[in-house]
């Protein structure tokens, strides 16, 4: 069943959400803002405008991180231009939205997501998220990742070199990371993948374990050589890897965690088998 995208946009004032620290691990973070009233909107990608994305491309470029020693630009910032953003997350042939978090009128946090059908099961991939620094370990990114829910979802999926991304994802999309299904992810990465229309997921290269390549230290990801720093990230793994069962490995440089959800609706039906579609 296709999921229809709103012709407006989608205004939801969430109460304070459940505080779950999984959005920085920085060594020492400063509070700065009072948190006030949050806004959460969501605009199919018909409604975006070009300020719009100018502010989500000045979002990224200021807080999403640093390239790696690696890089050829390592120590710089990573940067996305309003064009690439546009190209990249709002695509023409596929269903793809933008949800925002104001705090006071200020953007704090958004996301994109992509929609696809894949044997007749609804795929919701979240193909950016970011925080302004100023606003983490405030629940943001948990309350963006939950107005993105949709009950007509059967699968969730992520690619991200930071672990709190998939620890967030898996408590907002209905389980704790300890539950995540490996056989889930094992079963439908590569058909899921494959049938995307976002070329970086569609082309990625699945890598760990799981899928019987040669990598010792990762269990479920993809070799995407983006050659972001993972100095933070690796602090955030060592963290989580102290209070959780941690199920996706390790991460090597150049490569992304790669995480696969049921939705609720499907996880109702019948247990019979774990594979899309069947």
């Amino acid at each position: 069943m296709a999921i229809q995208q709103a012709s407006r946009p989608v205004v939801q004032f969430l109460p304070e959400p459940e505080i779950i620290v999984v959005e920085s691990y920085a060594k020492s973070i400063q509070p700065s803002t009072e948190m006030a009233k949050q806004v959460y909107e969501t605009f199919p990608a018909s409604e975006l405008s070009d300020r719009m994305l100018d502010e989500a491309a000045k979002l990224f470029n200021d807080h999403y991180g640093v390239w790696g020693p690696q890089s050829v630009h390592a120590g710089k910032r990573v940067e996305l231009s309003t064009r690439r953003l546009r190209e990249q997350y709002v695509l023409v042939n596929a269903s793809t939205s933008y949800t925002r978090v104001t705090v006071d009128g200020q953007l704090a946090g958004n996301a994109f997501v992509c929609r696809w059908e894949h044997n007749d099961s609804n795929v919701c991939w979240v193909t950016q998220l970011v925080v302004h620094q100023d606003y983490r370990e405030r629940g943001l990114a948990g309350g963006l990742l939950r107005a993105i829910r949709n009950d007509a979802d059967d699968v969730y999926g992520i690619m991200s070199s930071h672990p709190a991304a998939c620890l967030a994802a898996a408590a907002c999309f209905g389980m704790t990371i300890e539950k995540v299904s490996l056989d889930f992810i094992r079963q439908n990465a590569s058909t899921l993948m494959k049938a995307s229309p976002i070329p970086y997921v569609k082309d990625a290269k699945l890598c760990g374990r799981l899928f019987d390549v040669n990598n010792i230290d990762m269990v479920s990801g993809v070799d995407t050589d983006f050659f972001v720093d993972h100095e933070e990230p690796l602090q955030a793994l060592d963290l989580i890897q102290q209070q959780w069962l941690w199920p996706l490995g390790n991460l090597p440089d150049g490569h992304e965690f790669l995480l696969l959800l049921q939705g609720k609706r499907r996880r109702s039906r019948s247990h019979s088998s774990s594979r899309v579609g069947s």
